[in-house]
């Protein structure tokens, strides 16, 4: 299992166009395949700064899951958004892998 942490860089002034971009792709990225965490706007400190978590498979499942959200009639639209609005002034996406389990004082018993 791999998970995908998008870091975004947002125009401040336009919190609600990303937190709109966020609720849509609530709906798109589980239906296209991708087990979705969740997406975090700021709140407190950074007024810039905002995450997108979610998990696949491998990154062939990522592929495959980046292909349907493409085709996906909500995603097609939410990246149209993104481009006519302008709140992302950047983002990047990092894959990792979960290496601290099992968690807990319990969990090794």
């Amino acid at each position: 299992m791999l998970t995908c942490v998008i870091r975004y860089q947002i125009d401040p002034t336009k919190k609600v166009q990303f937190e709109e971009y966020a609720q849509n792709w609530g709906q798109a990225i589980p239906r296209c395949g991708a087990d979705l965490t969740g997406y975090y706007a700021p709140h407190e400190g950074s007024s810039t700064l905002a995450y997108g978590i979610y998990n696949v498979k491998s990154l062939a499942d990522y592929e495959a899951y980046r292909a349907r959200l493409a085709d996906d009639p909500l995603g097609r639209k939410n990246y149209e958004f993104a481009q006519k609005e302008k709140f992302l002034l950047r983002e990047d996406r990092t894959f990792l892998k979960l290496v601290s389990t099992p968690h807990g004082p319990d969990a090794s018993r």
